[in-house]
């Protein structure tokens, strides 16, 4: 669990670094400008970005129920936070599998992606797409109700 805060940490603890050589140099705006850069860094790799994760066994029965997409993710993946950002408020439409926190899930997108733990992975009527589109993602989505 604590692995998925790591890169945050580090972006956080980076900024602070960052920021104190312009605070010494008597530059405040500066070092303000990089520390807010960093930490806004470190919120968008953070799992807080993202709807809250569930097992991937409640996904895929979730999903069987509704046919909503389930997407697999670790957090500090580039590719996942554009889906993510990139769906918007159709992000919390869909079930999201941290394969850092469940292993099941990590075990599943290995399987689909021939031993690599490729993500974003979407399984889509229990069929997997790798780095999909978001508009195609978008597209999968039933009507909302």
């Amino acid at each position: 669990m604590t692995r998925v805060w790591i890169l945050p940490v580090l972006l956080v603890l980076s900024g602070a670094a960052a920021a104190t050589g312009p605070a010494r140099s008597g530059d405040p705006v500066l070092a303000a400008v990089l520390l807010v850069l960093f930490v806004l860094l470190a919120g968008a790799t953070s799992p807080l970005v993202f709807p809250r994760p569930i097992a991937a066994a409640e996904a895929r029965r979730r999903s069987a129920a509704d046919g909503r997409p389930v997407v697999y993710w670790r957090p500090g993946c580039t590719y996942c936070l554009r889906l993510r950002l990139r769906l918007g408020r159709d992000a919390s439409r869909l079930y999201w599998v941290d394969i850092w926190r469940d292993p099941a899930g990590a075990a599943e997108v290995r399987a689909a992606n021939g031993g690599d733990e490729t993500v974003p992975t979407v399984f889509v009527a229990d069929r997997p797409h790798t780095n999909p589109d978001p508009s195609w993602v978008r597209a999968q989505l039933p009507p909302a109700a």
